[in-house]
C-alpha cells in the first residue's frame, strides 16, 4: 500500500521561480539554471512513492537537495510545483490549520540537532507536542513513559537535557516525535552528530525498534553505509535530481551510471549481501516422508556429499544426518532418519554475509538459509559464500 507519493516536485529559491521553472522543464540542469538566472534548484522534478511500514532512505552529498526534499513533503519548505499524497491526500493543497492538522496526526520529525527545550525535563520535552494538542496531564505522562522505555530511556523522564549523552538527546528527540504516534516519521540526518560509536548503537536501535513499530521512515542520510544499514530502498540524488531509486543490493551491484558507480565503488559488499544472495541449491535434501538411512546414502553417494538436511512436512527443516551416521543406522536396522540426525545450523534470509564468516569457520557442516517458519530455501557452503562476494569485490579469508 502506498502511504506517500512524492510526484514531480521542485523547489527553485530565488525572487522569481517560475522562470527557473521553464528552464528545468526544458531539461536544463542546475549549474546552467544558476548562471542563466541566478536562482538555485535544490529539487529538480523528483518523483518516489513510500510503502506502508517501509524504512525509506534519502542520500546524497552536501547539496544534492536532500534535506529540501523531506522539508517540501511536510512543506517546512514549500514546493515551487509537484505534488505529494499522504494517505491520498494532497498535501500541497491544505490550507494552515488542515496542514498543522496533518503534521499533528500523521508526520512526525527528528531533527539532527536534538532542538530540546533545555528549561523543560524530559517528560515535558516528550510531551511538547501532546501539550500542543490539549491532552491531559495524565495521559501526556503515560504516552512519554511509554515513548521513554521504547527508546531504551526508562526512569529519566525527570532529568533535563544537559544531564544525557548526545546519543541520549537523540533519543529523547525521537521519543518525543513518537508520542504523537505519527503514521510517518520524517529523520533529517537524525544520526550524523554523533560519535561514531554511539551512531553505530543508534542505527541498531532504530532498525529495533521498526521491527516492534513498523513505522513507514523516511531517513536522510549523507553516509552510505548507514543507508545500505538502514534503508528498505535508498532514493540516491545528486543537484537535485534522483539518479536511482532500489533496494541497497541493486544500487551496490547495478548502479544506474558512472556517478552512483563511483559513489559506491569502495563500499564493502558483505554489509549488504545476505544469506539469500550467497546460498545456493542444495544438492540433495532427505524427507521424512519418504527416505531411509539407505536412500540417504544412496542420495549422498550420488551427489558426492557427505551430509544431507533432513526436511519434514512443507519443507521445514528438521536436523541433519551424516554418512556415517545413517551407515550405522543401517548397520542396526533403525529406519527413522529423525532419531539419527543431528541438530543443523540455520540462518534467515536476511542475514549479512559478513556475519556468514565466522559461522562458516566454525561449521562442520553447512549452513542452511530457512524463513521464519523454517522452510529451508538453501544452503550456505565456504565456495558459495566465497565467489558470491568476489563478485563485487576481495573477501576475508575464510
Amino acid at each position: 500500500m502506498k502511504k506517500l507519493v512524492v510526484s514531480c516536485v521542485t523547489k527553485i529559491f530565488g525572487a522569481n521561480p517560475q522562470k527557473g521553472m521553464k528552464l528545468v522543464r526544458q531539461g536544463l540542469d542546475k549549474e546552467t539554471i544558476l548562471e542563466k538566472t541566478g536562482l538555485g534548484v535544490g529539487v529538480n522534478q523528483a518523483s518516489f512513492s513510500v510503502n506502508e511500514g517501509e524504512l525509506l532512505v534519502i542520500m546524497g552529498l552536501s547539496g544534492s537537495g536532500k534535506s529540501t526534499l523531506v522539508r517540501c513533503i511536510n512543506r517546512l519548505i514549500e514546493p515551487t510545483a509537484g505534488k505529494v499524497f499522504v494517505d491520498g491526500v494532497d498535501v500541497t493543497s491544505l490550507n494552515a490549520p488542515e496542514l498543522r492538522e496533518l503534521r499533528q496526526k500523521k508526520l512526525g520529525m527528528v531533527f539532527q540537532n536534538f532542538a530540546l527545550l533545555p528549561h523543560k525535563t524530559i517528560y515535558e520535552n516528550v510531551e511538547f507536542g501532546l501539550d500542543l494538542m490539549g491532552e491531559n496531564a495524565a495521559k501526556k505522562r503515560k504516552i512519554s513513559e511509554t515513548m521513554l522505555a521504547q527508546v531504551g530511556l526508562e526512569g529519566w523522564g525527570d532529568s533535563y537535557p544537559s544531564q544525557l549523552s548526545g546519543g541520549m538527546q537523540q533519543r529523547v528527540g525521537l521519543a518525543r516525535a513518537l508520542a504523537l504516534d505519527p503514521d510517518i516519521l520524517l529523520m533529517d540526518e537524525a544520526f550524523s552528530a554523533l560519535d561514531p560509536l554511539i551512531r553505530r548503537d543508534m542505527q541498531d536501535e532504530l532498525i529495533k525498534l521498526q521491527m516492534r513499530m513498523h513505522k513507514t521512515i523516511i531517513f536522510i542520510s549523507h553516509d552510505l553505509d548507514e543507508a545500505l544499514k538502514l534503508g528498505d530502498r535508498i532514493v540516491l540524488m545528486k543537484d537535485g535530481e534522483i539518479v536511482q531509486i532500489g533496494p541497497p543490493e541493486d544500487i551496490l551491484t547495478a548502479p544506474a551510471n558512472d556517478y552512483v558507480r563511483r559513489f559506491v565503488e569502495d563500499v564493502d559488499a558483505t554489509k549488504v549481501l545476505t544469506a539469500e544472495n550467497v546460498m545456493k541449491k542444495a544438492e540433495a535434501v532427505a524427507y521424512t516422508s519418504t527416505d531411509g538411512p539407505r536412500a540417504a546414502l544412496r542420495k549422498m553417494r550420488k551427489n558426492a556429499i557427505s551430509s544431507l538436511f533432513l526436511l519434514g512436512k512443507s519443507n521445514r527443516l528438521l536436523g541433519i544426518v551424516t554418512a556415517y551416521d545413517a551407515a550405522e543406522a543401517v548397520k542396526t536396522g533403525n529406519r527413522k532418519l529423525e532419531e539419527i540426525m543431528k541438530p543443523a545450523r540455520s540462518v534467515s534470509i536476511d542475514t549479512p554475509a559478513l556475519e556468514l564468516y565466522p559461522m562458516m569457520s566454525e561449521a562442520t557442516w553447512p549452513l542452511a538459509v530457512v524463513k521464519e517458519d523454517d522452510e529451508f530455501l538453501g544452503v550456505v557452503v565456504r565456495g558459495s559464500l566465497v565467489a558470491a562476494i568476489a563478485e563485487y569485490g576481495p573477501a576475508p579469508t575464510l
